[in-house]
């Protein structure tokens, strides 16, 4: 049985097992998304509104807000919404009802934000404060992530880790926010594996026609590429250190797919391929009786 096919053997197993609580193994400061201007961070809802978004920096601001600064705001950008409560005087609403109760009605009101990285000619403050752990350079990795050919930009700085396929890049916290440095390689492998799907390499659609969160595409990639991560993580030797964490994180999509644990059958032939493009010739992959 080959290296691939233990890894995914091993995750299904720990999957079948019950479901692992997901942790987000790294820490980049609060992460709060909060206005450029006021400083003030946004609540409810909106946290999830903006965080959703695919940008590492925590700043949003208004299109006025951009202009009012100097700045502005990039041609064909999408703004964000986020919502609001505005209280409006109850009979100035309801004028022709002789029994209208006084008092207040709140009426739900949008409005739309930019990120500071949407944006030319602002000035962003510093990232809030990071966590500082120890980090060491895994030398199999490092050779893994320089074998791969043709690979995207890699930018490192804020919360979040994503790949953005319009610009072919990968962003990545820093490498000392993460609890430990296999931590930090998993993920940046993960992100790695989506741009295997990219049109000029595999042109996977779940990649190419940008999926909503949480649709069966979506949730199909992200299988796709923790599954190709912890094959890279396998042949690099540290997949004793991330497996459990890739079985939990997996488990979380297949509820999306309403736990139909075969689609991870389909999902570890698209990481093969992924693992495999990633790889090249630069590793042998080894096999077992």
């Amino acid at each position: 049985m080959d290296i691939y096919q233990q890894v995914t053997d091993r995750i299904i197993s720990i999957i079948e097992r019950g479901t692992i609580p997901w942790r987000k193994n790294w820490s980049a400061g609060s992460g709060m998304p909060r206005n450029l201007v006021s400083k003030k961070e946004y609540r409810g809802i909106n946290i999830f509104l903006l965080s959703a978004m695919p940008y590492s920096s925590p700043y949003w601001l208004t299109y006025k807000q951009a202009l009012d600064l100097g700045g502005n705001v990039r041609k064909g950008e999408k703004s964000s919404m986020v919502i609001f409560w505005k209280m409006l005087d109850k009979h100035n609403q309801d004028q022709d009802d002789d029994n209208r109760a006084t008092g207040k009605i709140p009426l739900l009101k949008h409005y739309n934000l930019f990120s500071a990285e949407q944006c030319d000619g602002i000035t962003v403050p510093p990232d809030p404060e990071e966590t500082v752990n120890p980090f060491s350079p895994i030398e199999k990795c490092e050779q893994i992530i320089a074998g791969y050919k043709n690979r995207p930009d890699i930018h490192y700085g804020g919360s979040k880790a994503f790949y953005r396929v319009s610009e072919d890049r990968v962003q990545m916290p820093h490498e000392h926010t993460f609890n430990t440095s296999s931590d930090f390689y998993h993920v940046l492998f993960h992100e790695l594996s989506h741009s295997t799907g990219s049109k000029s390499r595999l042109a996977r659609k779940e990649v190419i026609e940008r999926n909503e969160f949480g649709s069966e595409d979506y949730s199909s990639e992200e299988i796709c590429a923790d599954l190709s991560a912890s094959m890279l993580s396998a042949v690099a030797g540290i997949s004793n250190e991330t497996v459990e964490l890739s079985a939990s994180y997996i488990n979380g999509w297949l509820s999306v797919l309403r736990q139909d644990k075969k689609a991870i059958v389909i999902a570890a032939a698209r990481a093969q391929a992924s693992a495999d493009h990633i790889l090249g010739k630069t590793f042998a992959v080894e096999e077992s009786e």
